[in-house]
């Protein structure tokens, strides 16, 4: 290819995150003759990827469709054959980042939802109670990715009372430490000027159940009704999935938009890194534990459980630290033996444990028992 080819080639996909680094990526590529293009959209089998030549549909088969790991996904950076009927995606570029969570299946197979993300925007809705767990579980899947997470509570509007709404921002702020929270009402346009420039660096995924406001939200972004809405039911502030496919849109202030189906379930896939992101006050005060292996169960010495006595870390968000840590577990012990046998080596441990205490509150409890009938005696 020509430099003057290259050069259209780069002005074309820059506005969709092409750069000198993906240029680079490329070149191999670029001598065989095979266009770099950016998906948009995934659809049985096929994708459109958009092109210095405009939007192409093109078939995935030469990519490995046997590993749902490795298909091509929404974001993705592929090399296109440049004619052809149907025309293929010979292969995508090494992905920076991948949002990735379980299946539903018994198989517990990981799901890639985008590629090459760097913003994870949680959409969280004020019209219904929050859930700070689901919160929690959104961000350790968005930290594991290697993304920067942003929680945007939607319809802010529904939360007229300042004080009212300034308790619930607190609430989700003390459940995301290092993630900027952001009350937002695309009704009112209120924060919809921090999202746009939060979003505007890079690539976004925005993600959240149905009914949550995505939709809308993207629509905010993007100044024009291009995403579907519908209405909530007032019942239970639920929604039908608008969104049916993984959509990468343009922004017109800068940046690129991934918006995505509700998600109903939110598993967890080898995430333990991002867990420990999300629950960062319990990984720091764990270093103070006086044993290095420590599990907060019944150990002596427990700085976690001392900071939950004095009231200083809420017995929700441990409670949530070890579910979220119990499942990852699971989850990847099912494709690690070596791991299964460490995770029943480790039960064994704590059932000691647990059992020693009981022991010895036992104890305590007979020495006190016997103290006290001794000096009812000597009365």
């Amino acid at each position: 290819m020509s430099s003057s080819s290259l050069s259209s080639v780069f002005s074309a996909l820059v506005p969709y995150g092409w750069d000198t680094a993906w240029a680079e990526a490329f070149a191999p590529y670029d001598t065989e003759g095979l266009l770099p293009g950016r998906v948009v959209r995934v659809d049985r089998g096929q994708c459109d990827v958009i092109t210095a030549d405009g939007v192409l549909r093109a078939d995935t088969a030469f990519v490995t469709p046997h590993d749902p790991l490795r298909v091509v996904c929404t974001g993705d950076w592929v090399a296109v054959e440049p004619g052809g009927n149907p025309r293929y995606v010979r292969t995508y570029l090494p992905r920076r980042t991948a949002f990735v969570r379980s299946t539903s299946s018994k198989r517990s197979e990981g799901q890639i939802l985008a590629a090459n993300v760097d913003h994870a925007v949680v959409a969280v809705s004020l019209a219904v109670e929050l859930d700070l767990g689901r919160i929690e579980r959104f961000l350790a899947l968005a930290w594991e990715s290697g993304a920067q997470p942003v929680v945007v509570l939607t319809k802010a509007d529904l939360v007229p009372d300042a004080v009212t709404r300034s308790h619930l921002v607190q609430d989700v702020e003390t459940s995301a430490p290092g993630v900027p929270v952001v009350p937002v009402s695309a009704r009112d346009g209120e924060g919809v000027d921090v999202v746009a420039a939060i979003v505007a660096g890079g690539t976004s995924v925005l993600l959240g159940q149905s009914g949550a406001g995505k939709s809308t939200l993207a629509n905010a972004l993007l100044g024009e009704d291009v995403m579907d809405v519908r209405a909530t039911r007032d019942v239970d502030g639920k929604g039908r999935h608008t969104t049916t496919t993984r959509n990468l849109l343009a922004l017109p202030g800068g940046g690129v938009l991934i918006d995505t189906p509700g998600l109903r379930g939110v598993g967890l896939w080898d995430a333990e890194t991002g867990v420990g992101q999300v629950f960062s006050e319990i990984e720091d005060l764990a270093q103070r534990c006086r044993f290095h292996d420590c599990a907060h169960e019944a150990e002596p010495g427990c700085a976690v459980l001392d900071a939950v006595d004095s009231g200083a870390l809420p017995q929700r968000r441990l409670d949530s630290y070890r579910k979220l840590l119990r499942e990852n577990q699971r989850i990847v012990a099912k494709t690690d033996a070596r791991l299964r046998a460490e995770i029943r080596k480790e039960w064994k441990r704590k059932g000691a444990i647990g059992k020693a205490a009981l022991e010895a509150k036992g104890a305590t409890g007979r020495a006190a028992l016997e103290a006290k009938r001794g000096a009812h005696r000597r009365s």
